[in-house]
């Protein structure tokens, strides 16, 4: 097998879920060449990764916003004519909607997916050549490995690897935590009275505080954040690649259950994991480095567990 074509579109928790798969196949097929196609937005993540040889952007959330247009409908033909530009040996879909079994359906090749049991919509499986059973009880980054090997022909026996490499440190820039505070769900927000007691029990053990944000809502937080932290920082708004060296160099990350927190969790860094209303077990982040979850679904704890936490990690 030569070509192999990844489709995992989103979420960014997905991606990055995703790139031990890639690891794993770079190991077993290390001639082979990998395409991924990711939504457009997730693109610069998807780059970070040494073994995929070409990104295919796809922008199925913006394309539903507008559907009518003749922009829209120039896009998605150059998508399709870039998917049919070459036969692939294998086509692997590890995100199991319906939506990406359509796109694989679009590419020239050989479908793998997950058979009906394994997925949360069952009729995706309908578009696949070939269906695996993968237990819908393991963690997302074991299934996306899972469905891999078996869709390309080995075990994926190896310690868990993400494959990204920390980038150089700016030189003399002091320790620094990342809070992310923002998540696609209001549930899974903790509240700001704990941001601020969190962030002011940082500064005072002596690390700067930087509060990344997504969207104009979690830009208003974190300005509100930085007020009563004194002495933190907001960042500016920029590509996930910037925002990933930055969270790859910090000294701590404490997030709820968002993206960034399994980009950390890829990096290795320090992190506390603040769970609300999900399940870490299913979706909770995996990594090599040092690793803390505090609370879980229908928990709600308070900032002084999460600096303990902390405090144990940094020691």
């Amino acid at each position: 097998m030569r070509d192999i074509l990844f489709i995992k579109t989103s979420s960014m928790g997905d991606v990055v879920h995703h790139m031990p798969a890639l690891t794993d196949a770079r190991a077993a097929l290390p001639q082979a060449r990998f395409s991924w196609v990711v939504e457009e937005a997730f693109a610069p993540l998807a780059r970070l990764h040494p073994a995929v040889d070409e990104v295919i952007p796809v922008s199925t959330r913006r394309w539903r916003s507008q559907p009518l247009t003749p922009a829209t409908w120039s896009e998605i033909g150059a998508f399709r004519a870039r998917l049919r530009a070459r036969r692939y040996d294998r086509i692997v879909d590890t995100q199991g909607l319906i939506r990406s079994a359509l796109i694989a359906r679009l590419a020239d090749g050989e479908r793998h997916g997950y058979d009906a049991a394994s997925i949360r919509e069952p009729l995706a499986a309908r578009f696949y050549d070939v269906t695996h059973a993968v237990s819908r009880a393991a963690h997302a980054v074991t299934r996306n490995r899972a469905l891999a090997g078996l869709a390309l022909g080995y075990t994926p026996d190896g310690a868990l690897d993400y494959g990204l490499t920390r980038p150089a440190p700016d030189g003399g820039a002091p320790p620094y935590a990342v809070l992310l505070h923002g998540t696609s769900r209001p549930a899974k927000e903790w509240r700001e009275v704990n941001w601020i007691g969190l962030g002011q029990g940082l500064r005072a053990r002596g690390l700067d505080v930087v509060l990344p944000w997504g969207n104009e809502r979690e830009r208003a937080r974190a300005l509100r954040l930085a007020n009563a932290i004194k002495g933190s920082r907001v960042l500016e708004r920029q590509p996930l690649d910037a925002t990933a060296r930055i969270i790859a160099n910090a000294a701590l990350v404490v997030g709820v259950d968002t993206g960034l927190l399994h980009l950390a969790a890829a990096y290795r860094v320090p992190l506390v994991a603040v769970f609300l209303a999900t399940e870490p077990g299913l979706t909770g982040p995996l990594g090599a480095g040092p690793i803390t979850i505090v609370g879980g679904k229908d928990a709600d704890p308070g900032f002084a567990s999460v600096i303990a936490a902390a405090e144990a990690l940094l020691a």
